[in-house]
């Protein structure tokens, strides 16, 4: 990894550049297309966005990754709302990918999510490179996942506490901000804004 690259808030002159190199990142990754870089355009405008962390990283003058976070809450079970943040889209741009930039972005965010004073980490995610950078099974927080039937599987669901103890006795629900649910109708339309790119249906991915 080069050592020649900085990590930086985003500006709204990235805003174009950063939802390009989205959309390059996560195109046929998860689903033919994708929607990550529209997701990425409503997220900005959304209350719980954090503007304070998000960022990009560059490397000669290039955007080469992106991450940020959103404000969201745990429906504790004796009635109180715990909050926590949850972060994405976070990408590093297809070329550089496990070359270690992605790791040093995320650690960098959470150590800056850490100094405002956020308790904890949760979103959905691969704990083969997550749990490099201390996130676990969010089960093991005795923290569930909204609308996931009791015995479904839950190995994408990972939690970081950010403050040591934060998340102690708290039992309940995790809810995802609503801005994350787009319409695909929407997600076809700000695509038009792109080059063209050919949609397809690949081993390994989740949505159809």
């Amino acid at each position: 990894m080069s050592t020649n690259c900085i990590i930086r808030p985003e500006m709204p002159a990235d805003y174009a550049a950063v939802e390009n190199l989205i959309r390059e990142s996560f195109w046929n990754v998860y689903r033919p297309g994708c929607s990550e870089h529209y997701v990425m355009h409503v997220l900005r405008d959304d209350p719980a966005f954090v503007p304070e962390l998000d960022f990009v990283m560059e490397q000669d003058g290039t955007l080469i990754g992106q991450n940020m976070f959103m404000r969201t809450v745990i429906n504790a079970d004796d009635g109180k709302d715990v909050p926590v943040l949850t972060m994405g889209p976070i990408c590093i741009t297809p070329e550089l990918k496990r070359k270690g930039y992605g790791k040093r972005l995320l650690d960098y965010s959470l150590e800056k999510a850490a100094q405002m004073g956020f308790g904890a980490v949760l979103f959905e995610g691969n704990i083969l490179f997550y749990g490099k950078s201390g996130f676990t099974y969010a089960r093991e927080f005795s923290i569930r996942y909204h609308d996931l039937p009791e015995g479904a599987d839950d190995s994408f669901f990972l939690c970081r506490e950010l403050r040591p103890g934060y998340l102690s006795g708290v039992t309940g629900v995790y809810q995802t901000p609503r801005a994350y649910y787009v319409d695909d109708a929407e997600v076809e339309e700000f695509d038009k804004r792109f080059p063209p790119k050919q949609k397809l249906k690949l081993p390994g991915q989740i949505f159809g």
